[in-house]
């Protein structure tokens, strides 16, 4: 039986990795799961030491970048630093927003709270600038496109608080973990409810590309990671049943 694997190389070459990896795996040491399973670790034997030059949450699945020697990771660092690096993000969130496209120019400030949550915080947050893009509503959910042009933790989670809106499965900030279920989109459902296994039941965000110049070539490169079997399979059912789909309405390549 073929060893499940929790990532897949996008592409690699003497400076780079780039990464598509699943939700629930961590990208560097973690001070509150030091035992969890980390993704640069569980790399090395392929690739060797792995050098961070940016991060994704835990929970969040799709693109990671790092470098595999200390000039590559000085360059991409400084891009990252610079804000020189585009990061498109698809999400899956609760209802439908009142907007088709919507910039959150507000401030946050990590661990902002008594659930360590990251707060907009007008006195005490550092800048933080998200643009927002509707691409399709599906009954009650709606598929939205993220580009966040800082890079604050929790920060597309955080922006979204300001319309009152929530990623599908974000405990943290939506106060939901309802998963997504066939029997709950489609008219005239026949399965088994007891036997029924949700399409998707984690945080429904998706680092899906990513842009930068490679630190060799000096040329602008972009990345796209596909979204993984569960976020997939509510994609196909939703075009399905509500004719939308978010790889055909997304923004152009970056």
């Amino acid at each position: 039986m073929k060893k499940y694997v929790p990532y897949t190389v996008i592409y690699s070459d003497d400076d780079i990795v780039v990464f598509n990896k699943t939700s629930g795996l961590l990208v560097a040491g973690d001070r509150y799961d030091k035992d969890a399973p980390r993704l640069d670790l569980l790399a090395e034997k392929e690739f060797g030491k792995l050098l961070a030059v940016h991060r994704i949450d835990k929970d969040t699945s799709g693109l990671i970048v790092y470098a595999r020697n200390p000039d590559a990771h000085r360059n991409l660092s400084m891009q990252f630093e610079n804000r020189e690096v585009t990061k498109i993000y698809h999400a899956i969130i609760y209802g439908r927003p009142s907007w088709k496209e919507h910039t959150v120019d507000l401030p946050l400030q990590p661990d902002g709270d008594e659930k360590h949550r990251t707060v907009i915080n007008k006195r005490f947050g550092k800048k933080a600038v998200t643009e927002f893009r509707l691409l399709g509503s599906c009954g009650q959910f709606s598929w939205i496109e993220a580009r966040p042009l800082t890079g604050r933790t929790h920060q597309i989670r955080a922006h979204l608080g300001e319309s009152k809106l929530s990623i599908v499965c974000d405990p943290l900030y939506g106060g939901n973990q309802k998963p997504i279920r066939l029997s709950e989109i489609k008219r005239n459902w026949k399965g088994d409810a007891l036997e029924e296994r949700p399409l998707l039941n984690r945080l429904a965000l998706h680092a899906y590309q990513i842009s930068f110049v490679h630190p060799s070539t000096g040329e602008k490169v972009t990345y796209t990671a596909p979204y993984w079997k569960d976020m997939e399979s509510v994609r196909n059912q939703f075009e399905k049943i509500f004719g939308v789909n978010p790889l055909t309405n997304s923004m152009e390549e970056i």
